[in-house]
């Protein structure tokens, strides 16, 4: 009982960094298992290339994606122009816009950049929006803590 306490007190603090500027909602735990989902296209290897979740390279690795500017991954190549062009106008990822872009990638930039023939390369859709939420929680627990 005292491991299983200790053990939970020592990853909540290491989690904090993580969560302290409130930007995840979500309940990480679920959305580790929700990445199943994302890992068919999406890998998840930190800056030093240790590999968190091994998953596809037919998108960008989402590893340090809170707070990064869309389309910016600078390993990733096959960016559609939509999801440049909307990190230029100023899309940075934070929850909100995850969990609407994850929901319809191509509405959501069809809305952002006001333009009906916008296009995002992601096809998968994560529907329920507790879902997403927890996907970000995830990604956002593995991920440094974006630079303010």
């Amino acid at each position: 009982m005292k491991l299983t306490l200790a053990t939970s007190l020592i990853v909540g603090f290491l989690a904090a960094p993580a969560f302290a500027d409130g930007h995840a909602s979500g309940d990480a735990e679920a959305g580790e298992k929700a990445f199943n989902k994302c890992k068919s296209c999406h890998t998840l290897a930190d800056g030093d290339g240790n590999v968190i979740v091994r998953g596809g390279k037919t998108g960008p690795n989402l590893w340090g994606l809170p707070g990064r500017t869309a389309g910016t991954e600078a390993d990733f190549k096959r960016y559609k122009a939509s999801v440049v062009e909307a990190g230029e106008a100023g899309l940075v990822w934070n929850e909100d816009d995850f969990v609407t872009y994850v929901q319809d990638p191509t509405g959501f930039l069809k809305t952002k950049l006001d333009d009906s023939k916008a296009r995002s390369g992601m096809t998968f859709r994560l529907r329920d929006e507790e879902e997403a939420a927890n996907v970000w929680a995830y990604i956002a627990s593995v991920s440094p803590a974006p630079e303010s």
